[in-house]
């Protein structure tokens, strides 16, 4: 072989080499515009479920608070009324009290008269012990009929904190309340 034959064949394996050289840049480049495409595409997913999860937390947070501020309320509200309650029962044992101090009176005053007026004084002493009793149960009637309410209230308030929670503030279960 000659010298020349040997350039050309060099030369030719020269340029193949530097064609392949140029196509694997070419194909790189390609590969690196493509993972930065996906690379683009992950980022746009991940701030958009960044994005949820933040207004999930908001929701969350307030859906929390509305909670603790309803049962806060109710607690609240339960006290008043055992304060209330309280007070009526005192005033019932006070009237019970009073009512077995008559109760003593009445009896003397029917053993000095008649046998007519004991009947007459022991139908007033259970009148007595009837309203006494009477007031005591109207007042825990009526605290039990107060904490009812104010669990009813709490109740509509809870089921409209749920509501908002589900994004469905326009339809309240009690408005007013």
């Amino acid at each position: 072989m000659t010298t020349g034959v040997i350039l050309r064949i060099l030369a030719c394996i020269a340029l193949f080499a530097t064609g392949a050289l140029v196509n694997g840049w070419r194909m790189s480049a390609k590969v690196a515009k493509c993972e930065t495409t996906q690379a683009q595409g992950v980022a746009t997913r991940a701030k958009a479920a960044r994005a949820d999860e933040i207004q999930t937390a908001q929701l969350e947070s307030k859906h929390a608070k509305d909670t603790i501020y309803n049962a806060d309320k109710l607690a609240s509200l339960k006290t008043g009324i055992a304060v209330d309650v309280r007070s009526e029962l005192e005033r019932a044992h006070r009237l019970q009290l009073s009512a077995d101090s008559r109760a003593a009176t009445y009896r003397a005053q029917a053993e000095a008269d008649a046998t007519a007026r004991s009947a007459l004084a022991d139908k007033a002493s259970a009148l007595d012990r009837q309203l006494a009793e009477g007031v005591g149960v109207v007042a825990e009637l009526g605290g039990a009929l107060k904490q009812r309410d104010a669990e009813v209230a709490a109740l509509c308030d809870q089921v409209n904190i749920e509501r908002r929670l589900n994004g469905d503030a326009s339809d309240q279960a009690c408005i007013g309340q």
